[in-house]
């Protein structure tokens, strides 16, 4: 199977600025994404798609293949979209790997490979256990619900299911929650499917763009991950990441 994947990378972060081309103890964010990409050696080709000449410039400047696509694009996913339609490309699957994971572990893509190549699979994503209340009741980490067949049921930055009559202190003994990474492998034909959808009421409610398949009938399968591999939306988690990684 020829696994393309692609990492979107925009300057204009709404939350950190700039955040692709931050220093992480001597190399960019997007450069410490790209050679974690390519240390997974199930995956044929490696691109960084970008809207921003500062960012394109930099992943050509250490060696790495970088295109220029649209600024208009509401999500990495459209942009991965109009990538692998201008390449002209002839993957077998498309894999999304966000520009601010610069942790982000070969196993795991490793594993959304092997559930993509599933007959049956046309998205696939990745979820990880949650063992600590604070990650539970944190909106900015999203939540995702699973069916018997371990698809996703839904997503939520609260915590679902509720238990009304449990303590805070129980949870973790009546239901597991997992924590939803955002790592995705699309067939090319679904990737072209789901990005011809209308934004739908649950993506506009959560902010969450997975809910809009999930609405209109798309199967999201799940693979579960124990491992951690911190994103960094803010300043604040740059901060954290270096504290713990590099201090």
């Amino acid at each position: 199977m020829k696994v393309l994947a692609i990492i979107p990378a925009r300057y204009a972060s709404t939350r950190f600025p700039g955040k692709p081309l931050v220093d992480i103890a001597g190399k960019s964010m997007i450069q410490r994404v790209v050679e974690k990409v390519q240390q997974c050696r199930s995956i044929s080709h490696v691109i960084v798609a970008t809207d921003d000449e500062r960012i394109f410039n930099h992943v050509q400047d250490f060696g790495a293949h970088a295109v220029m696509t649209s600024s208009d694009h509401p999500s990495g996913t459209d942009r991965c979209l109009e990538t692998f339609i201008n390449i002209n490309s002839d993957a077998d699957c498309i894999i999304n790997v966000q520009g601010d994971e610069p942790f982000v572990d070969p196993k795991q893509l490793e594993s959304l490979i092997d559930l993509i190549a599933q007959p049956e699979v046309t998205i696939a994503t990745l979820a990880k256990k949650i063992t600590d209340a604070q990650t539970l009741h944190d909106a900015a980490k999203v939540k995702v619900v699973l069916n018997a067949h371990a698809q996703a049921l839904y997503f939520s930055r609260q915590a679902i299911p509720f238990y009304r009559n449990a303590e805070n202190s129980t949870w973790h003994t009546l239901h597991t929650y997992y924590k939803h990474l955002g790592l995705y492998a699309y067939t090319p034909e679904k990737l072209k499917e789901i990005c011809a959808l209308t934004p739908s009421s649950l993506e506009k409610a959560e902010s969450l763009e997975q809910l809009r398949w999930i609405e209109n009938g798309h199967a999201i399968h799940v693979a579960i991950t124990d491992i951690e591999s911190p994103a960094i939306d803010t300043p604040e988690d740059l901060e954290a990441v270096l504290a713990r990684y590099f201090s």
